[in-house]
């Protein structure tokens, strides 16, 4: 199935993979409660069983070689208005939602040391936005 819209997430290639990781359901989560309308219906096995709602398409993920390469694809997404959530360096030493909110408050956006953000949005829009950025592998 093709969606109109589009969901990806983008990180910087030179993180260890558990940062990968962590950032990718941090950033995940900033779409899920940002963007109205992602999420699909609830799950239900077989025997009855329900299961929380998910993401009601799929998520791309890709990787940015640099943090130039990172910022490059923030700014065209920002300049193109599309929905974002962001992930900085500092956040990886940050315990909680306030401390968190708190290092992203503190620096002005062309200084953000960006690890990865996430947007949703027109695919056309998403993919000029993230053009050159690799698949995560």
């Amino acid at each position: 199935m093709k969606f109109d819209t589009k969901i990806a997430i983008a990180v910087r290639e030179d993180l260890a993979v558990w940062q990968k990781l962590n950032m990718v359901a941090f950033l995940a989560s900033g779409v899920a409660t940002g963007r109205p309308g992602t999420i699909g219906e609830p799950y239900r096995d077989g025997s009855g069983r329900q299961y929380w709602s998910m993401f009601g398409q799929p998520v791309v993920v890709l990787t940015a070689a640099d943090s130039a390469e990172l910022k490059a694809a923030y700014e065209r997404a920002w300049s193109r208005g599309l929905g974002l959530a962001v992930f900085t360096e500092q956040l990886f030493a940050t315990g909680h939602d306030a401390t968190n909110r708190a290092a992203v408050a503190a620096v002005p956006s062309p200084e953000l040391d960006l690890a990865g953000f996430a947007v949703h949005g027109p695919r056309n829009d998403v993919d000029r936005a993230l053009k050159g950025l690799g698949l995560h592998r």
